[in-house]
């Protein structure tokens, strides 16, 4: 069962938590979170990407960079822009976009359940993100960016939400430059946070990495270096945790998440919709840019026309959580075998667009030259990630787009 205790989270006052906020570091290069954070001497980015406060072309993996992190904040407690809260506190952090509105609980997840199989994840990750990740928090001492979990929704634990939304105004309530709004409460409750924790235990057996799989990794490993540093180790230090925001699993969409390929493989256009027809039913569409509108169903847009591609039975087999998912039948059918793309991670001729951006942005790549053909994929469900997860499976690379992005700098976790 999850381990998810209360802690005393350092949170910006009111009046600047919007200033402070961010985008988390990942979502950006150097050059952006530099714009992003021009004339904003509060925003968290001079923390997670503290190379901006250096000269342009500062290594951002150097030690000056990390010793300017600290720096950073260090600067921002004392400035008063970070306020450690006075007792231990569960948080209700929740985000609203298209009218929908879903609703998370921050908490300090145990870092032993991610070793133990309790946290479960569905992604791969890479060594050389994780280290990056893990020497930042080992500079700050601190979880400054939270990570994305969900888990199967329990009603008693939706009351308790419920319950406190109703009755209290949250502390930060803004729409931030991307038009999402973001809404924080602080659970004061004790007997509220109290029951959150023993929910979580009795009722939530397994939680799941939803975004954020290399800095859950890295928090683990965190806790494994500094509990072998520590010979009065006794498992309640705060690096025994890390900080997640969890999601009822029937609250959150994952978005599409569509390709974009460079050319033909030297096929021509034909010959190319020849190929695609022994395993894939065509229509095309035109001018008229066509969504996907159920599983095993594609949208290609291919020299000025969209295509509905819609794949043949056999092609796929649904009880199996992998090979159901369109990403593999797309790479089983069409990027390996027709356009001889063998390996999504290292291809140079393959790139990734997340579904938030639309159809259009599939047009302008190809319609610009630099893309010969778009691929739009109906988007995974909860269900399906989760069944991946609970069997152990490994979601082909660029499966999942979640949106909206969390804030960092909401609350941030402390681990001294």
């Amino acid at each position: 069962m999850a381990t998810i205790k209360a802690f005393k989270g350092y949170r910006p006052p009111k009046d600047i938590a919007q200033d402070v906020s961010s985008l988390p570091y990942d979502v950006m290069n150097s050059q952006e979170a530099a714009e992003m954070a021009k004339g904003k001497p509060m925003s968290l980015l001079h923390i997670t990407r503290a190379e901006i406060d250096l000269p342009e072309g500062t290594d951002i993996h150097s030690e000056a960079v990390y010793n300017k992190a600290v720096e950073n904040y260090q600067k921002f407690k004392e400035n008063g822009w970070l306020v450690q809260d006075n007792k231990p506190h569960f948080y209700i952090y929740a985000q609203t976009m298209d009218g929908r509105t879903q609703y998370g609980i921050v908490g300090a997840a145990a870092a032993q359940d991610y070793f133990e199989g309790v946290i479960k994840k569905h992604e791969l990750t890479r060594p050389d993100k994780e280290e990056d990740r893990m020497v930042l928090t080992r500079y700050l001492n601190a979880n400054i960016e939270p990570v994305f979990f969900s888990y199967k929704a329990v009603p008693e634990i939706d009351e308790i939400v419920e319950k406190t939304v109703k009755n209290n105004e949250p502390v930060y309530d803004f729409t931030a430059e991307d038009g999402f709004g973001h809404h924080f409460w602080v659970i004061e409750s004790d007997a509220d946070n109290a029951r959150l924790e023993k929910l979580f235990a009795e009722k939530v057996p397994y939680t799941y990495v939803a975004d954020g799989h290399h800095r859950t990794a890295a928090a683990a490993r965190i806790m494994q270096e500094k509990k072998a540093q520590n010979p009065n180790h006794d498992g309640t230090e705060a690096y025994n945790y890390f900080m997640a925001v969890h999601f009822p699993d029937n609250q959150l969409k994952i978005i599409d998440y569509n390709r974009v390929v460079k050319d033909l493989n030297g096929l021509t256009k034909e010959e190319f919709l020849g190929k695609l027809s022994d395993n894939f039913e065509i229509e095309k569409i035109g001018k008229d840019a066509y969504k996907p509108a159920k599983l095993h169903e594609f949208s290609m847009y291919l020299d000025g026309d969209w295509y509905k591609l819609t794949a043949k039975s056999g092609t796929y087999d649904d009880n199996d959580p992998i090979d159901q998912l369109d990403v593999s039948v797309l790479s089983k059918h069409i990027l390996e075998p027709v356009l001889n793309i063998k390996d999504l991670r290292t291809s140079k001729r393959i790139d990734f667009v997340g579904g938030i951006r639309g159809l259009k942005e599939l047009e302008k790549r190809v319609d610009s030259g630099d893309y010969k053909v778009a691929f739009a994929l109906y988007p995974v469900s909860m269900q399906q990630l989760i069944n991946i997860a609970d069997t152990g499976n490994i979601m082909p690379p660029k499966t999942t787009w979640f949106e909206p992005k969390l804030r960092s700098g909401l609350v941030i976790h402390d681990l001294s």
